[in-house]
């Protein structure tokens, strides 16, 4: 059996997926690095020096959708695309877990 498709990405112009693949790439450097979720040092440390180089492409995709007038983030599209692209559970990974019952 087949897992169930996923619905289509919405319209994005390149920056914007730029945008979206680059912010997800910190959050998931983020996420390995949150020390409630971690489980060793050495993988701490690996996505912490590789997520300079994704906070730098971050920067770059949001400067070039400014340089080419993309003043408005289109926030319920990219919304979506996340959703699409389990931004939440990505997302999810930056939090606390709630304390566990003794």
């Amino acid at each position: 059996m087949l897992p169930p498709e996923l619905p289509p990405l919405p319209a994005l112009t390149r920056a914007e997926c730029d945008f979206l693949d680059s912010y997800l790439e910190v959050v998931d450097s983020l996420g390995r690095i949150n020390p409630s979720r971690g489980t060793d040092t050495y993988g701490a440390l690996r996505a912490a020096q590789a997520l300079v180089g994704r906070a730098t492409a971050l920067r770059d995709a949001l400067t070039l959708m400014h340089e080419r007038g993309e003043t408005s983030l289109h926030s319920g599209t990219l919304v979506r695309a996340l959703r699409v692209l389990d931004g939440e559970r990505r997302a999810g990974r930056l939090t606390v877990p709630p304390e566990q019952a003794s």
